[in-house]
């Protein structure tokens, strides 16, 4: 598939997850679309799943490929997608992250940032730090 192809793909699977519309995510994904390709500011399509809390797109994209523990780069989309999840405590998300291999101890922004834990406890969000801690967060 050729690049213009490809984040032609990304952009309307950012924008599908963005609008919360499944089967256009589906669809998408069907057509070929990388689960795995970040926008032009550097943000993944798992990441706005996560931070929106919409834990069956989540799932959706990590079934299909996405790396659980992408960090996003874009502004204001900065992180991993369970440390999005864990900072507005979205519980359900932050389960479908754990439930597909997120690491619950990696430190945001390359390893110098906050963990998923740090974010959960500082929302406040205890049931969120409570799942997290269940899947050995320090």
């Amino acid at each position: 598939m050729n690049r213009r192809r490809q984040k032609k793909l990304t952009q309307g699977l950012i924008g599908a997850v963005l609008c919360d519309d499944a089967p256009r995510v589906d669809a998408l994904l069907r057509t070929g679309a990388d689960p795995a390709a970040a926008d032009r500011d550097g943000t993944t399509p798992l990441y706005t799943a996560s931070v929106n809390g919409s834990a069956a797109l989540a799932r959706r994209l990590l079934a299909a490929g996405a790396p659980p523990d992408a960090e996003s780069a874009g502004p204001g989309a900065e992180g991993t997608p369970l440390c999005a999840a864990a900072c507005w405590g979205h519980t359900e998300t932050v389960r479908a992250l754990l439930d597909h291999g997120a690491d619950p101890n990696l430190r945001e922004d390359h390893g110098s940032g906050r963990t998923p834990l740090e974010w959960a406890l500082a929302g406040p969000h205890p049931g969120t730090a409570a799942v997290l801690r269940a899947a050995g967060a320090r």
